[in-house]
């Protein structure tokens, strides 16, 4: 086992395909089962050092979403919620732990209310709240994302990103784990070069209640993440019945690369539950 988890970074990818590509994932550990999903600038490398404590206990899914990663672009419309279910039901997974970053955490709350028997816990961080009023920092990054595409200047778009994203608005670049930018560098420009098409068949975000969710929820917070994130994932906190709120002091919006060891003493007992 422990060489198996030392080196589940490095096995080899799945795929499941369909009349629209195909979806890429991995599985390693053994136990009940845990899926973990992307956040909307990553892949399922997102959560490599998160993985082997995790696969201790549990059988850990992770797969790339359209797009994304390995995942092909999707060739027509498509919904995020029926991937990660023919994913599951492909693996025989009937009941699962989700754990879910940022659009991938939205993923996980549309998954929890379409198949509410399928969930047996769900974990959120930092994930998006539709129809949210989003603050002039978050309209200005959109708007030199958007600028940096339309010029066809791809590096500038993976600059504009890295710098909120990862970064934040409360640090410098000086204060940021060394090699990270360079980990996510490759998966976030795969994302920027897909974007226009995922997001052209994708179906988007669901929009029922979350506070019809029905099992016990962890929602995290990076305290040096943008104040609309701080603000939404407090919100999920308080509209969510039987949801506890966790902030990670060191972490910005991607807490899985800032904070992975806080983040799986904190998922541990959660996900045992």
């Amino acid at each position: 086992m422990a060489r198996t988890l030392s080196s589940c970074k490095h096995l080899r990818m799945r795929l499941l395909a369909d009349d629209l590509g195909h979806l890429s994932y991995v599985v390693v550990g053994d136990g009940p089962p845990v899926v973990l999903v992307h956040a909307g600038i990553a892949d399922h490398r997102m959560w490599d050092a998160v993985v082997p404590a995790l696969a201790e206990r549990h059988t850990v899914v992770r797969y790339d979403l359209r797009g994304f990663g390995e995942s092909l672009p999707p060739t027509g419309p498509f919904s995020e919620t029926d991937d990660l279910r023919r994913l599951l039901d492909h693996l025989g997974h009937e009941r699962v732990r989700l754990v879910g970053a940022s659009w991938g955490g939205r993923v996980a709350v549309d998954f929890a209310l379409a198949h509410p028997g399928r969930v047996h816990s769900l974990a959120l961080l930092a994930p998006p709240w539709p129809g949210y009023h989003w603050s002039a920092d978050m309209v200005a990054y959109d708007d030199a994302e958007t600028a940096a595409l339309a010029a066809g200047d791809l590096d500038a778009a993976v600059r504009v990103n890295l710098d909120m994203w990862l970064r934040g608005p409360g640090r410098r670049w000086d204060d940021v784990a060394a090699g990270l930018a360079d980990r996510l560098r490759e998966p976030l420009r795969t994302s920027l070069v897909n974007q226009a098409v995922v997001g052209m068949h994708s179906q988007g975000a669901a929009t029922g209640d979350v506070a019809a969710v029905s099992v016990p929820t962890l929602v995290g917070i990076g305290r040096l993440d943008v104040a609309d994130f701080q603000d939404i994932g407090r919100r999920y906190a308080a509209a969510i019945p039987d949801a506890t709120l966790v902030e990670f002091a060191t972490a910005a919006h991607l807490i899985a690369l800032d904070a992975p060891t806080e983040l799986a003493a904190v998922l541990g007992p959660f996900l045992a539950r």
